[in-house]
């Protein structure tokens, strides 16, 4: 298939130009202006924006065991229409993803019936029960390389010590969910003068703060690659930082909605607001937001989490914790951030593509890189009613936003072209 991208701004290795841009097979042929492409799909790109494709390293696909919420033709479709030719999966599926011939059937399901590409994340403890260590050779062999047991952090320091020397020696990557689980038993919120108000159990932002700075003397002492998931706090903010100054291997990720909202939401008891970790203070956000622009934090990452409508009607303290985030992660990173292209584009896609290690994804476009690219309006107004996703839990869900992805290239195939749903 042959694609011309018609006049865009287009990120190129020296900057940005308005160019056009031609995708012949699964490669980028040519970038200038005034180009010619016969017989080709012509995207035009006028006043939008043409950089990398994004990347999310942490998106919940919910198959195997959890298709009735989301699987990986419905979960990569609204990662492609969020603008996304990568996510990776969290192996906190059904079962999980502890051994290396489940980590291949979520990489060959995805080749079979997804719209980006999808790398799946090996669990660090067999069954995330956080007893002995998963079967690290065999993820590793099946081509894992971000480790997690995402949905609960590893409360035993000893295990994880482990599992890190042996990631290190590999060069392997150890992803936190950083929440003590003495701390944040019981919490449904951000403990404070909200959640005292409410009379609602909170989970102190020490529970997060507390489990990184453990987790830090462990990098200090093995070296692995350490990254953060989900940040929430300024305090993890100000140990990533001094961490990140002493030299060591750590990288970061904040999400959409923290970025944007703070816990007075949840005085309005809408489930869609019920996250972890919670939302937190209007301070923590600022603190997010400027971390997000100095680097201290790498990569914004959507944490999508499809639920059942059903289950979401309920009341606040039963409900499951999560949001959807793959369709407006633009939109709500552009609000949060401004326009500033090569920052978003640098979170939103270089970073993550590297802490990934998808060297064929986040690079500048150029002749002769593989074509997985997005091509975004970043004045384009939409309020999303309805979703690609299966699922609609999402505090976005009847809010006009502005910024969209127009097209999105995966290899060389338009896997999202001008739909807007909602």
């Amino acid at each position: 298939m042959t694609i011309l991208i018609r006049g865009g701004h287009v990120m190129t290795p020296d900057g940005w130009e308005v160019l056009d841009v031609v995708v012949d097979g699964d490669v980028v042929a040519a970038v200038g202006q005034n180009l010619e492409a016969p017989q080709a799909e012509v995207v035009d790109a006028a006043g939008c924006w043409v950089g990398p494709g994004f990347v999310d390293l942490h998106v919940h696909l919910r198959e195997p065991g959890h298709e009735w919420k989301e699987d990986i033709a419905s979960g990569t479709a609204a990662a492609a229409a969020g603008g996304y030719t990568l996510v990776v999966a969290m192996p906190n599926t059904d079962p999980p993803i502890d051994s290396g011939h489940l980590a291949r059937f979520v990489a060959e399901r995805a080749r079979l019936v997804g719209r980006c590409d999808v790398q799946p994340a090996g669990c660090i403890t067999l069954g995330r029960a956080g007893e002995f260590l998963a079967h690290l050779d065999e993820l590793w062999d099946a081509g894992v390389r971000i480790f997690t047991d995402d949905g609960d952090g590893v409360a035993d320091a000893g295990l994880l010590r482990h599992a890190m020397e042996y990631l290190a020696e590999r060069g392997g990557v150890v992803a936190q969910h950083p929440e003590d689980p003495g701390l944040a038993r019981g919490g449904h919120m951000h403990e404070g003068s909200v959640s005292a108000r409410l009379g609602m159990a909170g989970l102190p932002a020490l529970a997060e703060e507390l489990m990184v700075a453990r987790d830090l003397a462990l990098v200090r002492e093995t070296g692995v690659r350490y990254h953060v998931q989900h940040v929430s706090t300024k305090g993890t903010v100000e140990l990533v930082a001094q961490a990140k100054a002493d030299g060591l291997a750590v990288t970061a990720e904040v999400t959409p909605h923290h970025l944007t909202f703070d816990h007075t939401r949840v005085e309005t008891m809408d489930p869609d607001y019920k996250m972890y970790p919670p939302l937190r203070t209007a301070e923590d956000v600022a603190a997010l937001r400027e971390a997000v622009r100095d680097g201290t934090i790498d990569a914004i990452a959507t944490d999508h989490a499809p639920h059942a409508a059903h289950e979401r009607e309920v009341p606040f303290e039963e409900a499951p914790r999560g949001v959807i985030g793959l369709e407006t992660a633009f939109a709500a990173a552009l609000a949060a951030l401004g326009a500033d292209r090569d920052l978003l584009f640098q979170r939103m896609s270089v970073a993550p593509a590297r802490i990934s290690g998808a060297d064929r994804h986040g690079r500048p476009v150029e002749p002769g890189i593989p074509a997985n690219l997005v091509v975004v309006d970043p004045a384009a107004r939409w309020t999303p009613q309805t979703f690609v996703s299966r699922a609609e839990n999402s505090p976005w869900r009847g809010v006009e936003l502005t910024g969209r992805a127009v097209a999105t290239i995966q290899e060389g195939r338009l896997t999202h072209r001008d739909v807007v749903v909602g």
